[in-house]
């Protein structure tokens, strides 16, 4: 009997995508398969970190540890107050400066062309410079120019790619979504203040993606904030757990599709 092919769909969310690695390592020890993975900015960076074969328990541990000073490489502010050149050569080292296409599972990485409003998926090509154009959150990190194109953050225009899922060839989307926003936030600062504007511009985005998926996991982190980098132990396990919650949603969608083939 043939098994029907699955892809995540990872959103953007900041420090709450870490809560993406509690959603994989369930899939992975519950033994159902990822065929493919579509990320837009924190689910790029982990879809691609996950997908280059660095293993669960590694990926545990540099979560854990991430700071961040990894990424702060302030410039004069032009276009961006972070220059962005510290967290691509971070994803360089990291994924060993593989092309998109030298990964392990297919993967898909989404960004937003500035000048035109396109959303641009990346399957081929570098995978820092197509992280590092995914993260690109407007305001704070300077754009990434790639082929004559100003890039910014995929979640500006497709904060959970499961249509970009879709295309790539899954019979079954299961879609995480971290981007509810914090209400009541702190805002002390420039940071907090484009960061929170967006997260609650695209909540309302994320309201239609729901029916696009097959299953809709929903990590309750929104009282974690996306810019703080401080409960990250927390943020990965409320991932594990919903994950356990839709299992049998999974299993059933699986089992549904085997039916209908």
């Amino acid at each position: 009997m043939t098994s029907p092919t699955i892809g995540l769909a990872l959103g953007s969310g900041g420090a709450r995508g870490f809560a993406h690695l509690g959603v994989i390592k369930v899939l992975k020890e519950q033994k159902i398969p990822i065929h493919y993975l579509a990320g837009s900015s924190m689910g790029a960076l982990v879809a691609a970190m996950y997908a280059s074969g660095i293993e669960m328990s590694q990926l545990y541990k540099m979560a854990l540890t991430f700071k961040r000073k990894y990424y702060l490489d302030f410039t004069v502010p032009k276009m961006g107050f972070i220059a962005g050149n510290r967290i691509k050569s971070l994803v360089q080292a990291f994924t060993k400066n593989k092309t998109i296409e030298e990964l392990n599972i297919p993967v898909a990485i989404v960004a937003t062309d500035l000048k035109t409003g396109e959303k641009v998926v990346f399957k081929t090509g570098s995978v820092s410079q197509a992280v590092r154009a995914s993260i690109s959150i407007p305001g704070i990190f300077a754009p990434e120019k790639v082929e004559g194109r100003l890039l910014v953050d995929g979640g500006v225009v497709d904060r959970i790619p499961v249509s970009v899922a879709r295309e790539m060839g899954a019979d079954i989307v299961i879609a995480v979504d971290v981007s509810k926003a914090k209400r009541n936030a702190e805002i002390s600062s420039i940071f907090d203040v484009i960061l929170q504007s967006l997260d609650i511009l695209q909540d309302e985005l994320v309201t239609n993606r729901a029916v696009a998926s097959d299953i809709m996991i929903r990590p309750q982190v929104e009282a974690f904030s996306s810019r703080a980098f401080t409960n990250i132990q927390e943020i990965i396990e409320i991932g594990e757990r919903a994950a356990y919650e839709q299992l049998p949603s999974i299993k059933q969608a699986i089992a549904q599709w085997k039916e209908n083939t």
